[in-house]
């Protein structure tokens, strides 16, 4: 016969089983996820103020394999860490490169795509040698609290540094030539050169920055260090419909390579 205090512990460890399992469904059923609504063609507002993009379309796609209900929440891309932590989301999915010194606030999941940065020029200026020495004083834009921003202040110290709060307003300041060159995230800067009117202007330059310094591990997911279960679960969700041909759909719908290998 099992003792009193065996059988006190028993119930107790029991309870508190339980009670991870029911905090557990519960993330795996309600999911509220922070993206910055900014960032097309990965995450923008429609003329009806509704987000949209390829990380949103993502999104779904992977509440839907984890069989959850889900909100997406519109946050400025400086922000978007502070209010995870502070609970006003659960995850960010919002095309945010997996770096050391983010890994400091949070937990990532593993890449949804890989990483690239470019260089972004006008059309008609024929800038081709993109050292510290050649682009010294030429005026570079980047998106505020960005790896590009971090990469530019890094390698071109002699540059003149401009920073705005979205990539949109960067990209108009170039349209506009107050700014020599930007650097930008691969993706969206393809999109913007080769299927907008306004980024009509301007081309993709040089070679591709992939120094893992700035870019990273890829793209993932971030939640907090505290919510793993929710981490791993996400892991299972993006392996799922990767195999199930979901994200190659999603994929498609967006970019002529395929963004899981830039091939």
């Amino acid at each position: 016969m099992m003792s009193y205090p065996a059988f006190k512990q028993l119930l107790l460890t029991s309870a508190l089983t339980i009670g991870a399992l029911t905090s557990l469904d519960a993330a795996a059923t309600t999911l509220r996820i922070g993206t910055e609504g900014a960032y097309p063609p990965f995450n923008y507002v429609t003329p009806d103020g509704q987000l949209a993009g390829f990380d949103v379309e993502i999104g779904k796609a992977l509440c839907q394999q984890m069989q959850a209900d889900c909100s997406f929440v519109a946050q400025d891309w400086d922000g978007i860490i502070p209010a995870l932590q502070a609970g006003k989301y659960d995850v960010i999915l919002a095309s945010m490169f997996i770096t050391e010194q983010r890994k400091q606030q949070v937990s990532f999941t593993e890449p949804y795509y890989k990483a690239a940065m470019t260089f972004v020029t006008h059309k008609d200026d024929a800038i081709s040698d993109f050292s510290p020495s050649a682009l010294a004083g030429k005026v570079i834009g980047a998106q505020s609290s960005t790896t590009q921003a971090d990469y530019i202040a890094k390698v071109y110290p002699d540059a003149e540094l401009r920073l705005y709060p979205t990539q949109d307003e960067a990209n108009l300041d170039m349209v506009n030539g107050r700014l020599d060159l930007m650097v930008g995230d691969l993706l969206p800067m393809m999109e913007w050169t080769t299927k907008t009117k306004d980024g009509d202007c301007c081309t993709l330059a040089g070679q591709l920055i992939t120094d893992p310094t700035y870019v990273g591990e890829g793209v993932g997911m971030a939640v907090r260090k505290t919510d793993d279960a929710l981490r791993q679960q996400l892991n299972q969700a993006l392996d799922a419909i990767v195999a199930n041909g979901t994200y190659k759909t999603i994929n498609d719908k967006y970019f002529p390579i395929n963004i899981l290998t830039l091939k």
